[in-house]
């Protein structure tokens, strides 16, 4: 897009004076960091908590920027700027014009849990076909995703764009810059309760994603999951389901567990059988394969594409990323948290040979429910590992529900559980080294605001 396109798009006012000639010029890129912008880039001034982006303009017209959009007039402009009334809305409006001059398929991703792990099977998998952009981080926002957008180039030809929310209406806006046309949904669980209220809330909240989506496009929901599962038509699409069982279109069966070194199982598809080969552990990767070859079936890709594909996927940092040490094991998901995604770290930890140690610290935006979900978590760990340290202010109830839990079984079974509390962090770290052994299998999950990735790198060291 040129500025002139851009000022368009948001409604803008272009200003150029003597640098007209530059207003026709294609825009090598779009960002909101000052730092990032090189030769050709279009910066957009943003007013934060912290930082006003306004503070920057004379430096990045330095750096090489083709233009700037802003909410103020410059003091003395060294380029072109579009003067807009909100530089947020701005960039949401020229990356949904130009979402529409693309011709290329997108896919868009959400649910509770297990977004970024299923986007990096659908990339995986599609790569086999198409130069893939996809979601980078967690720039799934409405900051993130019109971002994303703006990276695509005349070299992609597919994206998979990662879509998260935490209130009502804030998937349709999403949904109107992406308009996807494949949707998945992961799952419907219990993140954002404080905003969505309940599961049936967030159904309804992600059910925006339909909002904009292509009438030509497909949809691939988990059939397993007892809400999705009721999405029987969308605006006279038929879902293709995924799931373990064979009422789904695509299915998994002969699952065969290989702990920390991922899983195979045979998928089953209306085109054929493969054997998968799933080299990230945990149960619920199952699904991100299955979610990966309902896309993939949808954007004509072979079996054996997808079977290679899947073979291919990478670890994300922190989100059960297994770090193989010299004297332990990490699992690091320590990126988000809720009551869905602690459990299934849990079950996968429990598949260790060696001993199980959980760091475990707070789950945010519950809302009213909070205190019984961390006690939750605190009974299911229970058997699950060998040492629990559980560390933040929630986290308390989570140790006191897995000590009343251990009190509560036979005098035999009570001294199979090591527990520890740390009100914060600090706390925990200097404890560390006294209660890990060599050999441990140490699980670091929390919501990210918990900051965990900090134990994890001391746990690496």
């Amino acid at each position: 897009m040129t500025l002139a396109q851009m000022a368009e798009a948001c409604g803008g006012i272009l200003h150029a004076g003597a640098y007209h000639k530059q207003t026709e010029q294609e825009a090598a890129g779009v960002v909101l960091d000052s730092r990032k912008v090189e030769p050709g880039f279009v910066f957009v001034a943003t007013k934060g908590e912290r930082v006003d982006g306004h503070n920057f303009i004379d430096s990045v017209y330095a750096q090489g920027a083709l233009g700037v959009i802003c909410e103020k007039v410059p003091t003395e402009p060294k380029g072109p700027f579009i003067l807009v009334k909100d530089s947020f809305q701005a960039l949401k409006d020229i990356a949904e014009a130009y979402r529409r001059t693309l011709q290329i398929p997108i896919v868009g991703i959400t649910g509770s849990v297990g977004k970024t792990s299923t986007k990096e099977f659908v990339a995986s998998v599609l790569e086999q076909k198409y130069n893939v952009l996809k979601t980078a981080g967690n720039y799934n926002n409405e900051v993130g995703l019109p971002l994303t957008v703006l990276r695509i180039t005349k070299e992609h030809t597919a994206a998979v764009l990662e879509m998260g929310i935490s209130e009502f209406g804030e998937m349709h806006r999403l949904s109107k810059i992406a308009r996807p046309d494949i949707c998945v949904i992961t799952n419907i669980g219990q993140c954002h309760l404080e905003n969505l209220h309940s599961r049936d809330g967030i159904l309804q909240a992600k059910s925006e994603i339909f909002d904009y989506m292509s009438q030509q496009g497909a949809i691939c929901l988990n059939g397993d999951d007892d809400k999705l599962c009721t999405l029987t038509q969308v605006k006279g699409i038929c879902p293709v389901f995924f799931g373990k069982g064979p009422e789904c279109q695509v299915y998994a069966d002969e699952i065969e567990n290989k702990g920390l070194f991922g899983s195979c199982c045979r998928i089953h598809t209306p085109q054929g059988e493969f054997e998968a080969q799933i080299p990230l552990p945990g149960a619920h990767m199952i699904y991100n394969a299955l979610a990966a070859t309902a896309v993939g079936l949808q954007l004509g890709l072979t079996l054996a594409q997808i079977q290679a594909g899947i073979a291919a996927v990478k670890p994300v940092g922190g989100r059960s990323n297994l770090i193989i040490c010299k004297n332990r094991t990490v699992i690091d998901d320590c990126y988000n948290a809720s009551p869905s995604s602690m459990k299934g770290a849990l079950e996968l930890l429990s598949t260790a040979l060696s001993r199980k140690v959980a760091i475990l610290g707070d789950m945010f935006e519950l809302g009213s429910n909070e205190i019984a979900l961390h006690e939750e978590i605190g009974r299911y760990a229970y058997g699950k590992a060998d040492v629990l340290l559980c560390v933040g202010r929630l986290s308390k109830y989570m140790y006191e529900a897995a000590k009343k839990q251990a009190e509560s079984s036979s005098e035999q079974n009570a001294g199979m559980m090591e527990l520890h509390y740390y009100a914060t962090r600090d706390a925990l770290e200097s404890d560390l080294a006294d209660i890990l052994h060599d050999g441990d299998t140490v699980l670091v999950k929390a919501s990210h605001g918990m900051a965990l990735e900090h134990v994890v790198e001391l746990l690496t060291k």
